[in-house]
């Protein structure tokens, strides 16, 4: 389905229903919004494992501006600020109050440009292998530490200077150390839309990749926030976690930290990441 926002068209996927029977009234389930990595991929990713969580809450799957079937807007637009107020005005547009937003990487950079824009809007976080400030070196020492010297320069190119050929390499020599475990699903990557543009633009021409930094305005968030964490992420190292756990107020954080896994611990660890998140989202 598609939806105009902002300007721009977005394409949106619905699974479960918001209302449904409870003996003799209509239960209303919370909204779960799923925000993908990349910039540059699309929602596929979080299919099928997100079906798990239907039961208890609605989902909906977002293909961000300029990624996957939305429409491409002007690459001006390719921000965190547009994007994050992206999420709002769907929500506005669609009627949905009190979301539960999930971003998963690059998608937990715009959960927090979301919620740090309209801190009173959502009614819960899950920020999972993200961070609120990148640190190239811990970036760059995380890979070597799994790779070698090899994947160290490889990253230190890809994210340094930025092209359509670091990019080939980083995914050849990188992109595998992300997971602790190889996928179940060979066809995963091939479904997926991938846009190179939009992410050379955000991690070279503008770099906002680079410059952002929430850490400061994560002190406004006013709603509880699950930071899912793998102790083997070379992306997301570990420490990115904890810095947003101490940057947002105690009584509404909860770190959970999965010793033996990598980059989206629903990869890794699919039934302890739906327990957590289940949890969390009954709670």
């Amino acid at each position: 389905m598609f939806i105009e926002v902002n300007g721009t068209r977005l394409f949106f996927d619905v699974e479960g229903a918001a209302l449904v029977p409870d003996g003799p009234r209509m239960r209303a389930k919370p909204t779960l919004i799923l925000l993908h990595g990349g910039p540059g991929f699309d929602h596929s990713m979080f299919k099928p494992f997100f079906s798990r969580l239907a039961d208890v809450a609605q989902v909906i799957y977002l293909d961000q501006r300029g990624n996957g079937r939305s429409a491409d807007a002007s690459p001006e637009t390719w921000n965190l600020a547009q994007w994050g107020d992206d999420v709002k005005a769907l929500c506005d547009a669609l009627g949905i109050e009190r979301p539960i937003v999930f971003g998963g990487s690059f998608g937990g950079f715009v959960a927090q440009s979301y919620a740090t824009r309209h801190p009173a809007h959502p009614g819960k976080l899950i920020l999972s292998s993200t961070a609120a400030r990148i640190d190239y070196e811990a970036i760059f020492a995380s890979f070597e530490a799994m790779g070698g010297p090899v994947a160290r320069e490889v990253a230190r190119e890809h994210w340094t200077t930025p092209s359509s050929e670091s990019r080939r390499r980083y995914f050849e020599a990188c992109l595998p150390l992300y997971r602790q475990r190889p996928s179940g699903d060979p066809d995963a990557a091939r479904r997926a839309m991938i846009r190179d543009d939009v992410a050379l633009w955000f991690n070279g021409q503008g770099n906002e990749h680079g410059r952002m930094d929430f850490r400061a305005a994560l002190a406004c968030v006013q709603c509880p926030v699950l930071i899912l964490a793998g102790a083997k992420d070379p992306i997301c190292p570990l420490p990115f976690s904890e810095t947003m756990a101490a940057c947002l107020s105690p009584e509404l954080v909860r770190l959970e930290v999965f010793p033996d896994c990598g980059h989206g611990v629903q990869f890794d660890a699919p039934e302890r990441a739906e327990q957590v998140m289940r949890e969390f989202i009954e709670a």
